[in-house]
C-alpha cells in the first residue's frame, strides 16, 4: 500500500525546545525533529519544512496570516495527503481557531500538535502526540484539528485547561472528534457533524485578512465602565467580554450594559462568552442579558473565548456585515441548535 505523504510544518514550542542557561528555549528544526521520528516514516512519507520557530507565547496575529498563506501554498500543489503543523501549546487553541477560520474548505486535514516535554526529554509526550496527529493527517476527513494525549478535537473546540498534566488539551462544548485506542483511531462523526456541511465543488479558499484591533475583559465584580470606553477611544473596533455565568454583567451602580451600549452604537462589535469553561451563554435568560442584547451586545453561545476573539478579528476584516458573520456556524465553533 502506498504511503500517505504528510507535511510536518514546524513552528517551534515545547517540542522543539532544548535548555539553554535561559531555560527551555525553541531550538530543533524540521530535519531535526524527523531524524527523532524513525519508526514514523516507515508508516507515512514525511516531508519536514519549517515555518517559524517561537514559544508560543510570542505568536501574534502576522504570525497567522504566516501560517496560513504558506499551508495555502502548500495544500493548493495536491502533493500532501494532510499536513501536520507542530506548535507551542500555550497558545495553540487561538492558531487552531483561526487557521479554522481563514482556511475555507481545505481539500486535507490540517493538523496541529506539541508536547509538554520537549521531544529530546526521556520521558517526552512529543512522540505520541505526533502519532496521533499524524493519524488524523492521513484520515481523509478535511478541518482544521488539534492532535494530543490520545485525542483529536476541532480547531475552534480545544482549550488548554492544563499548564503542566499531558493531558493539556479539552474539546469544550463539544465531543472529541477522535480517539486513539489499541484498535487505532476512533472518529466521532456526531463530532464532525458540527461541521457546516461543505460543497465538494467549493474551492479552497484563504481568507486571511483579520483585524488586530480586538481585545479580551474578563468581568470581575466592581470593574469600572469607564475601562470600555477607554478601549472604544484608544482605537479598538472589538471587543469580547467574558460575562458572569449566561452572560451576566451589571446594570446597577456601576452600569456596564448602559456604557457597552453606547459602544456599540459607535459601532464598536461587543460579544460575551461565558467564564464558565462549559455550556457557554445565553443572553435570553436573565433580566441583565436581554439588557445586554437589547443594548446590540452579541451572544457567542457555546463559543469559547478563543473562538470567538479570532472569529471576531477575522470577521471585521471580511467583506459584509461582520456581526452576521460572527454569529454564523464557520467552522464548527457554534454547535447548530444555538444558532438563532
Amino acid at each position: 500500500m502506498k504511503k500517505k505523504k504528510i507535511l510536518l510544518l514546524c513552528a517551534g514550542g515545547t517540542i522543539a525546545c532544548r535548555p539553554t542557561e535561559n531555560g527551555l528555549v525553541p531550538s530543533l528544526n524540521g530535519y531535526e525533529m524527523l531524524e527523532h521520528m524513525n519508526s514514523m516514516t516507515a508508516t507515512y512519507d514525511i516531508v519536514s519544512k519549517d515555518l517559524f520557530s517561537l514559544d508560543s507565547s510570542n505568536i501574534q496575529p502576522e504570525h497567522w496570516q504566516q501560517a496560513a498563506r504558506r499551508i495555502f501554498e502548500e495544500l493548493s500543489t495536491g502533493e500532501w495527503d494532510g499536513l501536520v503543523m507542530t506548535h507551542g501549546t500555550d497558545t495553540m487553541a487561538y492558531t487552531a481557531a483561526m487557521l479554522s477560520y481563514m482556511l475555507e474548505n481545505p481539500p486535507v486535514p490540517v493538523v496541529l500538535t506539541g508536547s509538554q516535554l520537549p521531544l529530546e526529554h526521556a520521558l517526552t509526550d512529543g512522540y505520541e502526540n505526533l502519532r496521533c496527529a499524524l493519524a488524523m493527517a492521513s484520515s481523509g476527513v478535511p478541518g482544521v484539528f488539534v492532535a494530543f494525549s490520545h485525542s483529536v478535537i476541532l480547531g475552534t473546540r480545544a482549550v488548554k485547561t492544563h499548564s503542566s498534566q499531558l493531558h493539556a488539551f479539552e474539546s469544550i462544548n463539544a465531543p472529541q472528534v477522535g480517539t486513539v485506542t489499541a484498535a487505532g483511531l476512533h472518529l466521532d462523526r456526531e463530532a464532525l457533524s458540527l461541521l457546516p456541511k461543505r460543497d465538494p465543488h467549493a474551492p479552497f479558499t484563504l481568507r486571511d485578512e483579520l483585524c488586530d484591533k480586538v481585545i479580551l475583559i474578563k468581568l470581575t465584580p466592581g470593574i469600572r465602565p469607564q475601562v470600555f470606553s477607554l478601549l472604544a477611544d484608544a482605537g479598538f473596533r472589538g471587543i469580547v467580554i467574558e460575562a458572569f455565568g449566561s452572560g451576566g454583567m451589571a446594570f446597577l451602580r456601576r452600569n456596564l450594559v448602559d456604557t457597552v451600549g453606547q459602544l456599540t452604537r459607535r459601532g464598536v462589535m461587543v460579544a460575551a462568552v461565558s467564564q464558565c469553561l462549559y455550556d457557554g451563554s445565553d443572553l435570553s435568560v436573565y433580566e441583565s442579558g436581554r439588557l445586554a442584547l437589547s443594548n446590540g451586545i452579541l451572544q457567542a453561545r457555546d463559543m469559547t473565548a478563543e473562538a470567538a476573539v479570532t472569529k471576531m478579528m477575522w470577521a471585521l476584516a471580511q467583506d459584509g456585515d461582520p456581526k452576521d458573520l460572527f454569529l454564523r456556524n464557520v467552522a464548527g465553533e457554534i454547535a447548530p441548535e444555538t444558532t438563532p
